[in-house]
């Protein structure tokens, strides 16, 4: 099945509790920012680490070893900056030259599930660092992507991310 009209207003229909553009969150490729690690775990780990180090009063005694007082400050404006990480694809986070987002943008489709070719050879290429893209991807075309997208925010909400499965 191949869906090529804009989808946007018709999930907005269905669900007006979404952000402004319910794609915001879901890649070209069919992955969901909300399960990936660098949305969800590496910030909150980076927030305690950072508390943790304030709290030993690393964030003072730097300035007195001359290592650390050169790179110290570097560490803490990235550690702060995982805190807050929320790249997305569709936001230009990842590789600019991914050659599926290329592909999906040159089709005029919003997700590669929504591709008569789906699978195709870089889905495939891609499937084997995440297991389940594949079969995620027939589930959207199966139930729609409004559907999909609140079955990612449950998945989410359990706790599930793709580094638990991530090859």
């Amino acid at each position: 099945m191949v869906l090529r009209r804009p989808i946007y207003n018709m999930l907005r229909r269905i669900d007006c509790a979404m952000p402004r553009d319910p794609l915001s969150l879901v890649t070209y490729c069919g992955l969901y920012c909300g399960l990936c690690a660098q949305r969800t775990n590496v910030p909150k780990h980076a927030k305690q680490l950072r508390i943790s180090l304030h709290e030993e009063g690393f964030d003072e005694f730097y300035k007195f070893d001359p290592y650390l007082k050169q790179v110290f400050p570097v560490f803490w404006r990235y550690l702060t900056k995982l805190e807050t990480m929320r790249c997305s694809c569709r936001a230009g986070g990842g590789d600019p030259s991914c050659p599926i987002r290329g592909c999906a943008r040159e089709r005029g489709i919003d997700v590669c599930p929504q591709c008569e070719k789906y699978p195709c050879n870089l889905i495939v290429s891609l499937s084997h660092r995440y297991p389940i893209l594949i079969e995620d991807g027939y589930r959207l075309q199966q139930v729609g992507i409004a559907k999909w997208i609140k079955e990612q925010k449950e998945r989410s909400k359990r706790g599930f991310t793709y580094s638990q499965i991530r090859r």
